[in-house]
């Protein structure tokens, strides 16, 4: 069965099935054991091992990560454009939101690196829906690097999305020159409704390319399979794939700027398949791709009406399709669509890529925008699930934060605060008691933390009930202690404890996933892109930073 199978099939679980299985799963990773054939004996460094590898693995559709904390991080979705044949990316974040509401997950981040089409999505998809296309699931921008905020990731999404085309075209009457003004003519022509600026232009591309791949997607459907119907042999798409070869070499034999009408072509082929599959590839053949850069167009004949073919130049095709008789019933072919949408993508959006027009401060702006929304890749989703409810007034529900004593400022952790849930006589030593139990149950650091005290309530005696102290108060802060020699000493924090300070001139005070490197002379980390050192270039072996050059 295959990767795709299997989640297929996972996910039609009952999701409390699914969290049963994940605990039996992570039950046997632990277990050792020894091979019959070697000996080997397997530890939980194998296991380790074994899942990195999984987690590295570019074919499988989804990873994730979930802490015992409740937050995680969502690592890899590949839809059918990673190499799914079944399920898509948005039925795969369907089942990944799911099982993270039924796990009460609290947030969950992801790193927006995603391709559609071959284009950063985080930055098409901005400009035709305003967020990421992992906001259709709640997912919202928290911190972007270079400092960027919430608010300047939106400016940047209005800007961008306003952005007129009147600017990239010819005034009055003068006729496009470029391939960029043919293409944004031809679609505005083509478009039932007003293309008026970029988020117009690329809504309506995305939308034709959906619909071309969902009526692609029918004919392979109804064409790929080999049952007879009707006494009438279905065809293979290698068999549509000769057809449409023949009628590319007669369309090529013609000379000049001719039309071949409907007819001829057809006769032209005739003995190259059975009539209904002919009829089948005449009516699909506007808009497909030939060699060298050759589109078919297709059109209605003015004077008799007849339906006619010629090769075009792709980029005269869609100044010809203007002028001429448009088939209605006949769009650009999907490849045309998606090659139309990347050129405009890179010479509209992509700030390296994009041409000059407009004001110098337009197109400044302009650039500065793309570049934003293409550093914004980190967002998180916070499930903000409803708090615990009482119901017949039996419970107390507590959120309890945790201070430590005695603890190096260096290593001494903050975790977040965890749910306790009491009985409506609890008094404060059992909420002592279950504090204790919560952090130890949730973190291997905390396995000896004992709770001793509720900060802000000195000298209140251990048997005073909670619901009396606290009222209606639905959180409370407890220190205490890891007992035990090293306390929480022999642990280490993920990211060391190092000391080591971050002051770019972006702003940026945290290591934000960038590229930076270190002046060797003050030690202060900065981005390589803001110290002038572009991605592509390597590191120099010393640096100075712009402060100590200016102070020596």
């Amino acid at each position: 069965m295959s990767d795709h199978d299997n989640l297929l099939s996972f996910a039609s679980f009952d999701l409390f099935e699914v969290v049963e299985l994940i605990n039996y799963v992570v039950t046997l990773c632990v277990i050792f054991f020894r091979c019959k054939s070697c000996s080997h004996v397997t530890t939980t460094d194998d296991v380790e091992d074994w899942i990195c590898h999984q987690l590295e693995d570019t074919t499988h559709l989804l990873h994730g990560v979930i802490h015992s904390n409740g937050y995680g991080h969502l690592l890899r979705v590949n839809g059918r454009e990673g190499g799914s044949r079944v399920l898509s990316g948005c039925h795969i974040m369907d089942f990944w939101d799911r099982l993270c509401k039924t796990l009460s997950v609290r947030k969950v981040s992801v790193m927006d690196v995603s391709k559609k089409y071959g284009l950063e999505y985080r930055l098409l998809h901005a400009i035709t829906k305003g967020h990421t296309w992992y906001g259709d699931w709640g997912y919202e921008f928290v911190a972007g690097s270079f400092a960027l905020t919430s608010d300047a990731y939106k400016s940047a999404v209005e800007t961008l999305s306003s952005l007129p085309l009147s600017i990239f075209l010819p005034q009055g009457f003068i006729p496009p020159s470029t391939r960029l003004q043919d293409i944004i003519s031809f679609y505005q022509s083509f478009s039932k409704c007003e293309l008026e600026n970029i988020k117009d232009l690329f809504c309506f591309l995305m939308r034709l390319i959906h619909d071309a791949h969902k009526y692609s997607s029918r004919v392979e459907d109804a064409t790929c399979k080999k049952p007879r119907t009707s006494g009438v042999l279905s065809w293979s798409r290698a068999d549509v794939v000769r057809v449409e070869e023949a009628m590319f070499r007669v369309l090529r034999a013609v000379s000049g700027s001719n039309w071949v009408s409907y007819r001829a072509l057809r006769g032209a082929v005739c003995r190259v398949a059975p009539p209904p599959l002919l009829d089948h590839c005449l009516m699909e053949l506007g808009g497909k791709m030939a060699v060298e850069g050759m589109v078919v167009n297709a059109r209605y004949n003015p004077d008799s009406g007849a339906l006619e073919y010629r090769l075009e130049p792709q980029n005269l095709s869609l100044t010809t399709t203007c002028n001429d008789s448009c088939v209605a019933n006949y769009p650009p072919s999907e490849e045309v669509l998606k090659q139309d949408l990347k050129f405009l993508y890179e010479f509209m959006l992509h700030p390296q890529t994009g041409l000059s027009y407009g004001p110098d401060l337009t197109r400044n702006l302009t650039i500065s925008s793309a570049e934003k929304l293409l550093d914004c890749k980190q967002f998180v989703k916070d499930y903000k699930h409803e708090k615990l409810s009482s119901g017949n007034g039996v419970m107390v529900c507590l959120l309890c934060q945790l201070e430590l004593v005695d603890q190096s400022g260096e290593i001494a952790p903050h975790p977040p605060a965890e749910l306790v849930v009491l009985p409506e006589n609890a008094t404060v030593s059992d909420l002592k008691v279950e504090a204790s139990k919560a952090f130890q149950e949730v973190y291997l650091a905390f396995r000896r933390f004992q709770a001793e005290e509720l900060l802000g309530y000195d000298g209140v005696e251990d048997s005073t009930q909670v619901k009396l102290l606290l009222g209606s108060t639905e959180s409370v802060r407890v220190r205490g202690r890891c007992l035990g020699k090293n306390g929480l000493n022999k642990f280490r924090v993920e990211r060391g404890i190092e000391t080591w300070t971050v002051d770019c001139i972006c702003g940026a005070n945290d290591d934000d996933g960038e590229r930076m490197l270190a002046c060797d002379v003050c030690g202060v980390w900065q981005h390589t892109r803001c110290s002038g050192i572009n991605d592509s270039e390597a590191v120099p072996a010393k640096f100075v930073c712009y402060r100590c050059r200016e102070s020596l």
